[in-house]
Formats: structure tokens, sequence, C-alpha cells
């Protein structure tokens, strides 16, 4: 069960990723070109946080079975290991902010505010988020925590 729980996490960072792009660039355009903020745009920015709040669930889980949570807690962690550091600090908290902003610029967009503002405001919290979880993903280059690219690959 573990292992497919990891490898739909896996899978989802990709949805979460392209339903980010999806948002900012319809808030960029939105923003640039002057138009008015739709149900459309209002959606895209709901399925980002839908995907990246499934996202959440799957990595709680993921983390409360891998033991980070007890290793963190216990007091057993050693900051100087590279690899449970990033696992039990570092990507968690990282996601965490990144979702976080996710919620606020979506509850932005539901504002009785200008179009504009809400493009902005969508634009600006989504484009932080994506920065940091582009940072925060285990990428199969990253030296000790490299995770591949998609599900099952070595």
């Amino acid at each position: 069960m573990q292992n497919g729980l990891l490898h739909l996490h896996n899978f989802m960072r990709w949805v979460v990723l392209a339903f980010a792009l999806i948002t900012i660039f319809r808030s960029l355009s939105g923003m640039n070109g002057g138009k008015t903020f739709t149900a459309g745009n209002k959606k895209a920015a709901l399925f980002l946080m839908i995907s990246a709040d499934v996202q959440l669930l799957l990595g709680l889980a993921l983390y409360f079975m891998n033991g980070w949570f007890a290793k963190l807690t216990s007091g057993s962690m050693d900051m100087s290991d590279k690899y449970q550091r990033f696992w039990t600090i570092e990507h968690m908290l990282g996601m965490l902010v990144a979702i976080v902003l996710i919620h606020i610029g979506y509850s932005a967009s539901k504002k009785n505010v200008d179009d504009r503002t809400k493009f902005k405001k969508l634009f600006w919290f989504t484009t932080i988020a994506l920065v940091i979880i582009l940072v925060t993903i285990p990428w199969p280059f990253r030296e000790v925590v490299g995770r591949p690219m998609f599900p099952g690959m070595k």
C-alpha cells in the first residue's frame, strides 16, 4: 500500500504543476489583457487548490507511514544528515507553505474587488507557491534525495 501511495504522490506532482501553470498563465493573460475574471479563471485556481490538497493528504499519509514524524518528535533527528533533514523538515515545510499560498491566492479570487486585483493576487501567490514547490520536489538530479520523474521509473 505504501508503495502505491508513493507512486500516486509522485504522479500527482504533475497534476499540481500542470494546474499551477494553467492558473499562472490565465491570471497573467487576464492581468495584462485587461480581461474580466470569469468562472473559468476561478475554476483553474480551484482545481489547483483541490489537487494540492489531495497531494497534501497523500504526503501526510506517507510522512506518518515512513516514520518521519516519529523521528522528528523523538529527538533522534540528525540535522547533519541531508536525507533525514530533507524528508522530515524541508520537503514538508516547503510544501505546506506552498499550499497555504495556493489557498490565499484562491481566496483572493473570491473577494469582491476589481478583476485586475484578482488576477494580480492569484498570479503572484501561485507563482511564489510554484517556485517553492519546484525547489522542494525531490527531482532525480538532487544528489541525496532524488526520486524518479515518473512513478515506477528507476
